[in-house]
């Protein structure tokens, strides 16, 4: 009898996941972390130095365009170098966690 449900598969060899993350997936887990953190910014600040060193690994893998992390990078700018009261400003600030978010494109609005 060839055909037996309960048996163990093979694992695969082929160890390269064909499901990368898309822009929102990175945002998403930016934002989560700063979120979550909301109230503890030097802990999400901690985070977003740990996630920097991920998107550098994505984007030497080929995993990540370099446009994107950009935008990462430049959003993980503001937060680390923000002040706390600051910190608030930009997790409530919509356009700041849009795709396609550049630095310097709410400039204006802080003041």
């Amino acid at each position: 009898m060839g055909w037996w449900p309960f048996r163990k598969k093979t694992p695969s060899t082929d160890t390269n996941d064909p499901i990368l993350k898309d822009t929102r997936t990175w945002l998403a887990e930016l934002r989560d972390a700063c979120e979550m953190n909301f109230d503890q910014p030097e802990e999400a600040r901690r985070l977003i130095r740990h996630m920097q060193v991920e998107w550098k690994e994505a984007m030497d893998r080929g995993d990540m365009a370099p446009s994107l992390r950009e935008g990462l990078e430049g959003r993980a700018f503001r937060l680390l170098n923000c002040t706390d009261k600051e910190w608030l400003g930009w997790l409530d600030n919509l356009n700041f966690w849009k795709a396609g978010w550049k630095p310097g494109m709410d400039d204006e609005d802080e003041a």
